[in-house]
């Protein structure tokens, strides 16, 4: 436990990120993924941070925000469902630099206008081209790794994303109170068309195509859930997506419900991210040597606790400050539920066969919550929402129980 902690931070894993090659150190595959990540993570932290803001300026209501957002859900999981042959048949590099140039138009969009049509032309194109994305890039970091090590690299990935997450939201804060929301999505503009530039100089390709695709889109996704395994996964998966509903999305819309000023949900944003910078990269290589499930269980029993805890606190800051510890379950559970889901494939092939399949995990969970949520927010207050996620992550904890405990280092690579 001691060694593990140890290299919580990727400046104390340099053999991960640096490589001496004929006496010239250079950056390795996961290294250069792990700087993109942080770039484009950057827009996105900013994006995310005043997102519940802008859709506040706009409808007015956190039911009829709840049902906004559940109907960009249900477009995304038809997105994961259509992309799967275009995921397979093409360069995933090309695919991901392609879903970073649409997803900064769709920003500048947002930037120009507040027109209610191009609001939903906007959201469109950011819902279908970020399905895109996280499928590319989740088989771009599949590939770099070896089996052995692939939650920890995972871990890694995730640990970039998070030091990103940890200073957006701050500037993000400080932007947004300063200029405005409109000079917050030209910013991300340029953190995405940067990130876009460094993954295109770095020349990581990757050329994992499958010749002939699967033309059966519903056989093939009724496929993935006759393997108990996957089904598992793909419920645990969405999970922890399940509670990033309330931390970006509820959390920020009852800051501004008790006339707190909005430059406390960038602070909120920032400190959420601390338990998952010190401890994510730490808990995927535990996860690789005690197992996945003692992992998932302890973290959304974290979670069920936390959230049950808050329903009964009056004071907002303590409830922050509650939310921003329950983040260590976060920290146990992101980053090794993707590691699990491709340490269960039993074949090559099936990674781009159900990998977007596994994806629709995260819009599938983001659309029974924002759907449900509608209508309760309809006859009960903001404030509800905390038993409602405390009761659906217990279930999580329970479902634990039942999935193969993989042990990583037990592999022989």
């Amino acid at each position: 436990m001691k060694k593990i902690f140890k290299s919580s931070f990727p400046v104390l894993t340099m053999g991960f990120l640096v490589r001496k090659h004929n006496g010239i150190y250079s950056f390795t595959g996961v290294a250069r993924l792990g700087i993109i990540t942080f770039i484009i993570s950057i827009a996105y932290s900013f994006v995310d941070t005043i997102w519940a803001v802008y859709l506040n300026n706009i409808f007015h209501s956190p039911s009829i925000i709840s049902f906004v957002s559940a109907l960009l859900a249900i477009i995304a999981f038809a997105s994961f469902f259509i992309l799967v042959p275009v995921i397979e048949r093409n360069n995933k590099s090309k695919l991901f630099s392609l879903s970073l140039t649409f997803i900064a138009i769709s920003y500048l969009m947002f930037a120009l206008s507040k027109n209610l049509v191009l609001f939903f032309l906007s959201s469109l194109i950011l819902t279908i081209f970020t399905s895109l994305r996280i499928n590319s890039f989740g088989i771009i970091i599949r590939d770099k790794s070896s089996k052995k090590k692939l939650s920890r690299n995972e871990g890694l990935i995730y640990t970039f994303f998070n030091v990103a997450w940890l200073v957006g939201p701050v500037i993000a804060g400080f932007i947004l109170q300063a200029y405005g929301i409109p000079t917050i999505f030209f910013l991300s503009v340029f953190f995405i068309l940067l990130g876009l530039g460094l993954f295109l100089i770095s020349n990581i390709n990757n050329a994992n195509i499958k010749k002939t695709p699967e033309k059966n889109l519903l056989k093939n996704f009724l496929s993935f859930f006759k393997n108990r395994d996957r089904v598992y996964s793909y419920i645990l998966s969405g999970g922890v997506n399940f509670w990033l509903i309330l931390i970006y999305l509820y959390v920020p819309l009852m800051i501004l419900e008790r006339n707190i000023h909005e430059f406390w949900i960038g602070i909120f944003l920032s400190a959420i991210v601390i338990p998952l910078v010190l401890f994510e990269f730490a808990f995927s290589k535990l996860a690789g040597k005690v197992g996945f499930k003692k992992i998932f269980r302890a973290g959304y029993f974290i979670l069920a606790i936390a959230s049950f805890s808050c329903f009964f606190i009056n004071n907002i800051f303590i409830i922050l400050g509650v939310l921003v510890l329950a983040s260590i379950g976060v920290a146990m559970i992101e980053p090794t539920t993707e590691a699990y889901f491709f340490d269960i494939l039993r074949k090559k092939e099936d990674e781009l066969k159900f990998y977007g399949i596994y994806n629709t995990s995260i819009d599938v969970h983001q659309f029974i919550g924002k759907f449900i949520l509608g209508f309760l927010l309809l006859f009960f207050p903001l404030k509800s929402t905390f038993i409602f996620f405390s009761i659906f992550m217990f279930l999580y904890f329970l479902l634990c129980s039942k999935i193969r405990n993989v042990n990583e280092e037990r592999r022989r690579k």
